[in-house]
């Protein structure tokens, strides 16, 4: 059974609602003030009317700001919806992805991986910000396998939940590079996007979006 998975615009609604509140504040501010003078002014003296219209066209400002947030907010709450449902279509097509990239869930991730050569050499795991928190020394045999990562960082603290990307630097007994192949083929069960990053799941596997080289009709 296929599902999808929406999450909500939290940012955009709370970035919009935090704007919208500061209008709010002006606006019952302005209003305050402007009905105040009006309450208080000489009658034998009055407000000058260039200077009361003034005033006026500054509320008028500050209300259409507010309805431009509220009608700003309602358009990006569509287009995230809209965005949403066009990763449906992944749903029981093929895809092709790079598989360097996965998602620490459990405190385990893990990436499928092909070498043509017995090799050792190096790998990195870096973070969503380019970050390297793990690394150290592998040997690989040849053929298929799968790289298991507990999540501990190289400073001896826990990684948090989120994507991380590895790296290989193989040699193999002669001394000549390999390279190490992290591509994922498979049929796409369903699409996460509680994560906030739209999450394909392959076979079991969570592939990002943004993983995804080539999708095509299942053979």
């Amino acid at each position: 059974m296929t599902t999808v998975t929406s999450a909500s615009s939290a940012l955009a609604q709370t970035q919009s609602a935090t704007s919208q509140e500061g209008l709010m504040a002006n606006y019952d501010l302005f209003l305050s003030i402007l009905t105040t003078q009006i309450q208080n002014q000489d009658p034998l003296d009055p407000m000058d009317s260039a200077e009361y219209t003034s005033q006026l066209v500054q509320y008028s400002t500050v209300e259409q700001g507010i309805q431009q947030n509220k009608n700003l907010e309602n358009i990006i709450a569509t287009l995230q919806s809209n965005q949403s449902m066009s990763y449906v279509s992944y749903i029981g097509n093929e895809v092709s992805a790079d598989a360097s990239t996965t998602l620490l869930s459990g405190d385990v991730a893990s990436w499928d991986y092909e070498i043509q050569e017995d090799a050792s050499g190096t790998y990195e795991i870096r973070d969503a910000s380019g970050d390297v928190v793990a690394s150290g020394d592998i040997e690989l045999a040849a053929g298929s396998g799968t790289f298991m990562w507990d999540g501990q960082k190289d400073s001896g603290t826990e990684a948090l939940p989120g994507s991380y990307t590895i790296s290989f630097d193989m040699q193999d007994a002669s001394s000549r590079s390999e390279n190490v192949k992290t591509e994922i083929k498979g049929i796409v069960d369903s699409v996460d996007w509680s994560s906030g990053e739209p999450v394909l799941k392959v076979d079991g596997r969570s592939i990002p979006v943004s993983s995804v080289t080539s999708v095509s009709s299942p053979s």
